[in-house]
């Protein structure tokens, strides 16, 4: 092998990360093994297994990979925007099964269920971010609209933006969702002023506001629940 160290392919078979999955199950893989799967290949002079280890040594843990943007993955070990893309697709998808268990309709009866299907996206982002879901009258989710990004402790949401999609949809059920980047869902003294203004304004629309639920890091706060609304 002229001094260069062996690749992946030249490795013992039970030592392969394929291979183990295929007889061991996925189970038997470290974290470092499965993102080597979904890498593929590696570049020069590295196997796929040693950029994954050296995601996992930059950012400290698989969830902290997970939370990182396309861009930020690519410059690591030489990763490249490919393989950082795959990545992020593959972590896209299992939010999207977390949030969507049964994989069909969407139903938000509950805060918890509100939680379900917001919080795998919204617990890790590093902005505020406020959506609005559009409910029929057995509080199927009709949309998800986004209505607005703010900075890393506050969003600018205008009752114009938050109305004017449900009134082109011709719902009249609604539900207020926000994270806190800090983790934390408490709802600030801003949080109550807004969702009782927004309140009023769909109580004059003719529209109704079910809940406001705050996004936190594993876990989440309904003020409809704390009697806010």
């Amino acid at each position: 092998m002229n001094g260069q160290r062996p690749t992946i392919r030249e490795w013992p078979p039970e030592d392969r990360p394929r291979e183990r999955f295929l007889t061991k199950g996925a189970d038997a893989l470290s974290d470092a093994e499965c993102l080597a799967l979904l890498l593929g290949g590696g570049g020069p002079g590295q196997t796929a297994l040693d950029q994954a280890q050296a995601l996992l040594a930059t950012f400290g843990s698989l969830a902290a990979v997970a939370d990182r943007e396309v861009q930020e993955l690519a410059w690591v070990g030489g990763l490249g925007i490919a393989k950082a893309v795959r990545l992020g697709a593959a972590i896209e998808l299992s939010r999207r099964l977390r949030a969507r268990p049964n994989g069909g309709r969407v139903r938000l009866s509950s805060p918890e269920e509100v939680a379900g299907y917001f919080g795998p996206h919204l617990e890790s982002l590093k902005k505020e971010v406020f959506r609005v879901a559009l409910l029929d009258s057995q509080n199927g989710l009709l949309r998800d609209v986004q209505v607005s990004e703010g900075s890393l402790s506050a969003s600018i949401v205008h009752p114009r933006e938050v109305f004017r999609t449900a009134i082109l949809e011709a719902t009249a059920h609604l539900i207020l969702v926000h994270n806190h980047p800090s983790g934390d869902p408490t709802p600030s003294k801003e949080d109550v002023h807004l969702t009782r203004q927004l309140v009023e304004g769909a109580r004059l629309l003719g529209l109704r506001v079910h809940d406001h639920v705050i996004i936190g890091r594993g876990s989440h706060v309904s003020l409809a629940q704390r009697g806010l609304l």
